[in-house]
Parts: C-alpha cells; structure tokens; sequence
C-alpha cells in the first residue's frame, strides 16, 4: 500500500484546489518543526509537503488518482505508457522547507502567532514582515551604451526583453516578449538609472524583480566629457604657443568653432568656451563649457642659428 497523500492533508478524494492549499497551510503551520517539537513532527510536516507538492499540481494529481504513489513514482504500466500519457515517474524534492517558503512566499507565516504563554514567537524567516506579504526578486542591472551624441540631443531607445509570465491559471508560466522604450533626456550622465518596476519573471510566489538601465557613456573621437562640461585637446606646435593662433573645433552639433589663443600657451593653461559644452540636464536651455587644453609639440632639433635666433629673441 502507497502513501495517502489526502488522508495525510485531512481531505477527500474531490477536494478542490483552494480546499487542497488550505489544508496544507493549516497543517504545514501546525507540524512546522520550529512551532512543534513533538516527536514525529518533522516526518508528518515532510509528508505534508509531499502530499501537496503531488495534489497540487494538476498532471501528479491526475497520476496519483488513477495509479496510486506505486505509478506516481516507479512509473505508469506499459499500456498507458504507448498512449503517451506519462514519460517519466515522480521524484519528491525531499525539501520540505523549501516548499514551506514558496508556499508563503518567503515571509514569515509565524508574524502573528503567540506561543500558550502569551510570548511572541520570535521567528527569523526570510527577512519580511507580516503574513501574506510577498519577496521581491533583487534588482536586474543591464547597462545601455549611449554614444555622446545621443545624451546630446536626447533620443529614444526600444529595448526588447524577454521574461516569464504568469498564464491565467495562476500555476504555468511562459516566456514572453515585451519591448521598453526610454526616453533619453539631453544632459543625461554617466551612470543615470532608468527603472522599470517589476518587469522581470513572473512566479507564483514572488514580486517580479525591477528592471533597471545604466548610463554607460562610449568613448568619442573629439570629445571627453566632464560632468556637464567637454574637453577638447588641440595638437599646436612652439611656434604657435608662444605667438598666437586659432583653434578650430567643429562641435556636435556639427558647427565649425574658431577659437583665437592670444595668451602664450605652457604646459597647464586652458581656454574655456562657456555654453559650448553638454546640455544641463536640470536646467533646461543651458550648457557647461568647452574647455580647450593643449598638446605641444617640441622641435626634435635646432641649428645653431635658430639657436641664437631664439636666445636673442628672449634678450629683448
């Protein structure tokens, strides 16, 4: 004789589901080895779970029910087999806590409960409060590389995802499509969050995980960008650091610059170019700076007389 699964959750052969649920619930409680302490309490919480893992899902159900826990688990017979009702025989997880947990939905079912004398039971189980209230999954973290144009101007930008989905049964899942657009704002920095609450699987037991985008800025050919302001580095030679020139810098937006350097250049001076830089993303209509710096460029040799040329230079 096999185990007897409804006998063991206190139920009928026609229970319903929610009949099935709320008995396991009563009894899992009851049994649960850090509210009993009675000898054969853990056996009877470990049937408890294997009594509604079975009853709980529709295809064991059915299995168990026509061919008792001796088909359940060692196999369907050989006729039933070539009609293609069942491939391969039932195997308990042996992990009753487990089933306890998402049966719950990882809270502490014990919040309310008081032991005979009066004293809250006081239970660490899976870090929530109160009964009912459900675990959300950790964050999911994806980067998204803009290039410096696009949090220049700002675009749009359509991400297909795909992630599991609760069927209106409330038991199966699928694996769905779903496109999110974001609106990239001009101004945006490096390392901007975008959050898609609870965009990721679907369970039964479980608060589907936030989905959330970052920043990543790639590099760019002209540009490095500094919070709200751009640097733009200028390749002059000696001649032109210490007599004046003209810096053309064609910006992203695709105009042509002529900056005029009067200054004598050394090795640390700049020139800032204010509203030239990146969009304020918190100030509409306004830019940082573009900062000029400069790169020279040492004639690898002299003659003697531009040597002298240079020295007489300086005398005067």
């Amino acid at each position: 004789m096999g185990r007897d699964y409804y006998a063991a959750l206190e139920i009928n052969r026609n229970a319903t589901d929610a009949e099935i649920k709320k008995a396991y619930r009563r009894l899992a409680l009851k049994n649960h080895p850090q509210t009993n302490d009675q000898p054969g309490a853990y056996e009877k919480f470990n049937l408890l779970a294997e009594a509604y893992d079975v009853l709980s899902d529709p295809q064991n159900k059915a299995t168990y029910d026509k061919f008792g826990e001796e088909g359940l688990k060692g196999g369907i017979p050989e006729e039933a087999r070539e009609n293609g009702a069942w491939t391969a025989g039932y195997t308990y997880p042996e992990n009753p806590d487990k089933i306890f947990r998402q049966f719950f939905g990882g809270d502490n079912p014990f919040a309310d409960f008081h032991t005979r004398e009066g004293h809250e039971v006081n239970i660490a189980f899976g870090g929530l409060r109160g009964r009912g209230v459900k675990k959300q999954d950790p964050p999911i973290e994806r980067d998204l590389h803009l290039a410096l144009e696009d949090l220049f101007y700002g675009c749009t930008k359509k991400i297909k995802i795909s992630r599991r989905v609760m069927n209106e049964d409330g038991h199966t899942s699928s694996i769905r499509d779903k496109i999110l657009t974001i609106n990239v704002k001009p101004g945006w920095n490096e390392g901007t969050r975008i959050t898609f609450p609870n965009e990721g699987d679907q369970g039964p037991n479980n608060i589907p995980a936030d989905i959330v985008f970052i920043v990543r800025q790639k590099s760019h050919p002209r540009f490095i960008r500094q919070n709200d302001d751009l640097i733009y580095t200028a390749h002059i030679s000696l001649e032109k650091a210490l007599t004046g020139f003209s810096v053309d810098v064609e910006t992203l937006d695709s105009r042509l610059l002529s900056i005029p350097i009067n200054d004598i250049v050394h090795p640390t001076y700049s020139k800032g170019v204010p509203g030239e830089g990146m969009p304020l993303a918190s100030c509409t209509g306004k830019k940082g700076n573009l900062i000029i710096k400069f790169s020279l460029h040492f004639p690898q040799r002299l003659s003697a007389e531009k040597k002298q040329l240079i020295k007489q230079a300086f005398r005067t």
